[in-house]
């Protein structure tokens, strides 16, 4: 898949209309300081269209990016860490759950993980609940450049492990900073949504 437009299309609150599924969707999930904007940026080719910020939950929104005018990825408010009110992070989670309970353009949700911990709690339970509702899943495990290339397969295998994976379920190897993983991920997303 050749990125070669990409730009933020629709921007929705607590409150929002959800888009049409005008355009198949990819959602892209996971913990307030796991990468997700840094990898959203590395698969549109685009240095800062996606906020990262040093202090996790950023994303409070649901962000809708729209990739050669024929694909949306979205941004899902990050979970775990983010330094807000137990009623504000019970808010994003109802936003979240309801955007994927009626997402009929959803072609797949990209649940983020860090290579270098096992699976969370809330990455067990964001897995599960994907899983339970039918949503086809794969998974990213960020900052490998974090850790050393003889740690990575024992990483993969505890992050396996962990969130109690199908044999199907794609797991892909990912740093921003090596720019690794981009094209397996991009070629995932094609395989997935025809373009």
């Amino acid at each position: 898949m050749l990125v070669k437009k990409a730009a933020l299309d629709i921007v929705c609150g607590y409150t929002s209309e959800f888009p049409e599924g005008r355009f198949p969707q990819i959602a892209f999930a996971g913990k307030s300081n796991v990468g997700k904007s840094s990898l959203i940026n590395l698969l549109m080719n685009r240095k800062s269209l996606a906020r990262t910020s040093a202090s996790p939950g950023k994303t409070q929104t649901i962000n809708f990016y729209i990739i050669n005018d024929n694909i949306h990825f979205v941004d899902l408010p990050g979970y775990g860490y983010a330094k807000v009110s137990k009623s504000e992070k019970e808010k994003w989670g109802r936003m979240v759950e309801r955007y994927l309970n009626t997402a009929t353009a959803l072609k797949c949700v990209l649940l983020l993980v860090d290579i270098r911990h096992n699976p969370s709690e809330n990455d067990i339970l964001m897995k599960d609940w994907i899983v339970a509702n039918g949503l086809p899943l794969a998974v990213v495990a960020t900052k490998a450049d974090k850790i050393k290339r003889s740690q990575l397969k024992k990483q993969l295998t505890a992050i396996k492990k962990g969130l109690e994976l199908s044999e199907e379920t794609p797991v892909f190897t990912f740093s921003s900073l090596k720019k690794q993983g981009r094209e397996e991920i991009l070629e995932y997303i094609d395989g997935l949504t025809g373009e």
